[in-house]
């Protein structure tokens, strides 16, 4: 890390005209290779290689063949918990793909994918289930989502611009263009972190709702809880690496000050 630290440093000293390229170049090595995305509906977009994304597909699998006593669907298991939570105006609809499971407030629509939406599974009902939390959220007024969904076009552009402005201030030595793109790229940062506590009441609002509709049995809502847990890591490892990365970015502005 040093040493690649010092070559670039050199470089960068001697090649002008490079700078801006260069510098782009060393944090995208430092954020593997991406210059940041802010997903709006989740923040789950890390490699399958993270352990985290391994724990939540191995429970996913594990708990996607394992049928429910009562035999009820993802999608029935949404439309049961919201009338049972008196949320009215939301339509459960299909969705392509795997985990693309989302709750969208701009048309009231909480989309299940297709290994949830007409499959009787813990899995399935589970994650049918934290999305419903997720409307119940909304429909309750609870600050935080609504704080995050605020925090959406920030983050989007801090994502992308903040690494960019701070680049091209260290390249023309410009200190407030890297001030404005640190505090731009914290806004993804604080994205990430704000969705943590999101996402982990949506998971108890779901347990909750599930253990007082009586729809599964004691084995069942602890596999329930197990799936929820593992996808929760997944947050958490999001959250993480976005802070791990604009700590990082921010350590090497500060040795070009």
């Amino acid at each position: 890390f040093f040493v690649t630290t010092f070559i670039f440093q050199v470089v960068i000293q001697y090649t002008l005209p490079f700078r801006t390229v260069l510098w782009a170049m060393w944090y995208r090595a430092l954020n593997n290779g991406k210059f940041g995305e802010v997903e709006v509906t989740k923040s789950r977009k890390l490699s399958a290689k993270k352990p985290s994304e391994k724990l939540m597909q191995s429970s996913n699998k594990k708990y996607s063949s394992k049928k429910i006593e009562r035999n009820i669907t993802g999608a029935q298991a949404a439309n049961y918990l919201l009338q049972k939570n008196d949320v009215t105006g939301v339509t459960v609809k299909p969705i392509s793909g795997s985990l693309t499971d989302n709750f969208n407030p701009t048309d009231m629509t909480l989309n299940l994918s297709e290994p949830v939406y007409n499959v009787s599974s813990i899995a399935a009902v589970g994650v049918a289930a934290h999305e419903t939390g997720h409307a119940i959220q909304h429909n309750k007024g609870y600050l935080p989502i609504k704080f995050r969904s605020m925090l959406v076009p920030v983050a989007n552009l801090g994502s992308s611009a903040g690494p960019l402005l701070a680049i091209l201030g260290l390249t023309l030595s410009f200190s407030f263009l890297v001030d404005i793109g640190l505090i731009l790229f914290f806004g993804s940062v604080l994205f990430y972190l704000v969705t943590l506590p999101v996402e982990f009441n949506a998971s108890s609002r779901a347990l909750k709702t599930l253990k007082e509709a009586g729809v599964m049995n004691k084995e069942e809502l602890k596999g329930v809880k197990k799936v929820l847990g593992a996808a929760a890591m997944t947050y958490v490892a999001s959250a993480l690496v976005s802070l791990g990365n604009f700590i990082r970015f921010f350590l090497l502005t500060k040795r070009r000050d």
